[in-house]
């Protein structure tokens, strides 16, 4: 990219920056201003309060000289995307009822939506009282002034199966989701991300080592988009996810698709060459590229450039690597 592109791109992310930071009206940082004192204890509490920014976020640094014109476009509209705030809010319509051997038990049914814009992407996952208990277990360990005042709602030793009781719980768990996510720490925490993401995503991977592509990227296809939404300032973190659906695609003969998630997912690592999963992505996207007919001497090129910087070390293949993950 030559140096005018260059500086328009980095002058359109500054004022991005700047036509939110001024925004008053969606962002949660506004509900942050006037968050209970397990907010602001949490904020107290904290040395260095940028340092769990540093940490999310992996987009700062600087781009890479070698980019490509096509990539230094990518990685400045991520750069962009990432500066604006997601809100969601968290529905639970419905629950039913599942009876399995002697175990007796409520699913609860989440919808997770984000504001600003009509969502077409929503989110739906469900979740027993015994999940929501663990979370709540888990946040404490971590977070113990923070939750100081979160309330979560008591078991019952009769008539948990109810309709009065069941109708509580559902008012009181969409409320206990609202009130997590309207403290950073919280929602930016693994613990909470893990609680809405992790069953769907073992299952996926269950399903990926079992060698049923089609159920695995079904359900990989579902998760991924609130994996987007809630590591909003973290784009590597969805690497793995953009990478087992690149396995799926692939093995399942539809090297196109498997090709554009390969794309999204190198976008996000290019100025990351010393993650996992970037040179068997590379090697991956190489062959599809080769298959299609695509320029794949630039991809070879990267792949050439990183072996002459690292140490000859033993990689794994891009399925390899997605079959141990989530692995119990």
């Amino acid at each position: 990219m030559d140096q005018d592109s260059h500086c328009t791109a980095e002058r359109e992310l500054l004022e991005a920056v700047s036509r939110i930071t001024t925004s008053s009206t969606t962002s949660p940082s506004d509900e942050e201003e006037n968050q209970p004192k397990a907010e602001i204890s949490c904020q107290m509490r904290k040395e260095n309060p940028e340092k769990d920014d540093t940490q999310d976020s992996s987009a700062t640094v600087s781009p890479n000289s070698s980019m490509t014109t096509k990539e230094l476009q990518e990685y400045w509209r991520n750069e962009k995307r990432q500066c604006k705030q997601i809100k969601l809010v968290f529905e639970i319509p419905s629950t039913r009822i599942v009876e399995h051997h002697l175990s007796k038990y409520v699913m609860y049914k989440i919808i997770i939506l984000q504001t600003g814009s009509f969502d077409s992407n929503k989110s739906v996952i469900e979740r027993r009282y015994s999940d929501f208990e663990k979370l709540h277990r888990n946040l404490l360990e971590e977070f113990s002034e923070e939750m100081e005042d979160v309330t979560f709602p008591k078991k019952t030793l009769t008539g948990n199966f109810t309709e009065e009781i069941i109708n509580e719980r559902k008012l009181a768990f969409k409320d206990y989701l609202r009130l997590l996510y309207s403290m950073k720490y919280i929602r930016r925490s693994k613990k909470f991300i893990d609680f809405l993401t992790r069953p769907e995503l073992q299952e996926a991977y269950g399903c990926l080592r079992g060698g049923q592509y089609t159920k695995a990227l079904e359900i990989l296809l579902e998760v991924i988009g609130l994996q987007e939404k809630l590591t909003r300032g973290n784009p590597v973190a969805i690497v793995p996810t953009l990478c087992a659906i690149v396995v799926c695609h692939k093995d399942l003969e539809n090297p196109a698709s498997a090709f554009e998630y390969g794309e999204k997912a190198l976008s996000r690592l290019c100025v990351h060459s010393s993650h996992r999963y970037y040179i068997p992505l590379l090697e991956t996207m190489i062959t599809l590229a080769y298959e299609l007919g695509k320029d794949f001497l630039s991809l070879q090129e990267k792949l050439e450039e990183w072996k002459t910087k690292k140490d000859p070390i033993r990689i794994f293949t891009l399925k390899e690597l997605a079959v141990r993950e989530y692995v119990r």
